[in-house]
């Protein structure tokens, strides 16, 4: 992602920057409606029934041999790709920064992911291991493509504009998921209108996702623009590169116990948002359109939410604004586990409170940490976030999908994530973020 070199924001003219910052808004826009439908809603209750279907008489699903309880299964695929996209993320990273040309590799992962969303269309009968190879591409080639987008933000956004249009970037994608969940609500409730069964509506949701994220990811691949990559030293390749970076940010011990805060809560975030459906589908009984409709509220609530929290951390600072967020995360977590099956007017009131802590607490995370980033070195410090992003967050899936397993309850397996926002919330407390940045050498907001 070689772009260190190039001029600051203010300097490529207000014009250029917001037509810049309108299209980076709109890749929010194409890839969220694959994390609200697909990987939210839909894919995971599905998923599952799939596996059920080819599970033996004591419900164990038996991929390359290894006996895996078919409601296991999907948490399991999630928690592999993770561990991919952390394989490959340093190697784009590196090609990116060694060539300066961010939007080829935005292109090839933007359209590996859509096409296997679009190919889950195939997922009928038995198919879960055909489901689960899908997931694991797809979900794979969205990390490493936000992590391509991300690294424009410190290029698009001066300092003191980031917490606004990061808190826009995330309020687009929540619209877009809201949008399409509505259609997906109409085709589903009403499949036998549309002459349709109810599998079929499902993969049809799920196919449209892909195709919606290869549509409107045309906007950033023509509005943002490639700096030219710097005169210097080739850089080292893949995980080479990553070391070197790590081996950097020792010299910024701060910026560092942020991203070791932001590793640990963000994964309970991520878990969170994909085994929610499971949870209200398996564990309380809800129906699909229960689960459409309660994260409809959450993306419409997420708009608004991303938006207030980003006013809040203009006059509390970000660093508190978001401590409150994960507070409000461990409570929510908390009331989940005492929710009563059958009750979808509790799983709404739960719904709502995620939506307005959501948006918020990622969007503040990605500008807070804009500004402990060393003047000059924005690209590589983006990656390594982004790997901090992805690098534990097969961590929550995997511990959930054990719990399930080891206690064959989906409650104790949701509120074993308490303890991610409990242990980041503490990390994150005791860094001094004035002094993080103006360790990293950049100017101290007068509130953050």
């Amino acid at each position: 992602m070689g772009t260190d070199t190039a001029p600051a924001p203010a300097a490529d003219g207000a014009a250029g920057r917001r037509r810049e910052q309108h299209g980076w808004y709109f890749y929010d826009w194409a890839c969220s409606v694959y994390s609200t439908s697909v990987l939210t809603v839909f894919l995971g209750p599905y998923l599952t029934s799939v596996a059920e279907s080819a599970a033996d008489a004591d419900g164990f699903v038996h991929p390359l041999g290894i006996p895996v309880r078919a409601g296991s299964f999907f948490a399991y695929a999630v928690s592999l790709s993770v561990v991919l996209a952390v394989l490959v993320m340093p190697l784009v990273g590196a090609a990116a920064d060694r060539t300066g040309r961010k939007k080829p590799f935005l292109a090839a992962a933007a359209y590996t992911g859509a096409a296997a969303t679009t190919a889950m269309f195939l997922l009928d009968g038995d198919r879960y291991l055909l489901g689960g190879a899908l997931l694991v591409v797809a979900n794979a080639a969205q990390s490493v493509a936000m992590m391509l987008c991300n690294s424009y933000l410190p290029q698009i956004a001066p300092p003191e504009e980031r917490d606004a249009v990061s808190s826009r970037g995330w309020a687009f994608g929540y619209a877009a998921g809201s949008l399409v969940l509505v259609v997906n609500l109409v085709l589903y409730t009403g499949h036998d209108t549309f002459g349709v069964s109810e599998s079929t509506a499902v993969r049809i949701c799920l196919a449209a996702a892909g195709l919606w994220w290869g549509a409107f990811a045309l906007v950033p691949l023509r509005r943002l623009r490639d700096r030219r990559a710097p005169a210097r030293e080739a850089a080292p390749p893949g995980f080479r590169q990553l070391a070197a970076t790590v081996r950097d940010m020792r010299r910024h011990p701060l910026t560092l116990a942020f991203l070791l805060a932001y590793l640990v809560y963000n994964d309970g975030i991520q878990t969170v948002i994909s085994q929610a459906s499971v949870y209200g589908s398996k564990e309380l009984g809800l129906g699909q359109s229960t689960l459409i409709g309660a994260v409809l509220l959450v993306q419409v609530l997420a708009v608004a939410g991303a938006l207030a929290l980003g006013r809040l951390a203009r006059r509390y600072g970000a660093k508190r604004t978001i401590l409150g967020s994960l507070a409000a995360w461990t409570v929510i977590l908390a009331a989940g586990y005492f929710l009563p099956a059958g009750a979808p007017v509790w799983f709404f009131a739960l719904a709502a409170g995620i939506g307005l802590v959501l948006g918020g607490s990622q969007a503040l995370s990605r500008s807070l940490f804009s500004h402990l980033v060393p003047p000059g070195k924005e690209a590589e410090y983006f990656s390594a976030y982004e790997v901090s992003d992805r690098g534990m967050s097969w961590l929550g899936p995997l511990l959930f999908g054990l719990t399930y397993q080891l206690t064959g309850s989906y409650r104790d397996a949701i509120v074993s994530l308490v303890g991610f926002f409990v242990v980041g919330f503490a990390l994150l407390a005791r860094v001094p973020v004035r002094r993080a940045i103006a360790g990293a050498g950049n100017p101290v907001p007068e509130r953050i």
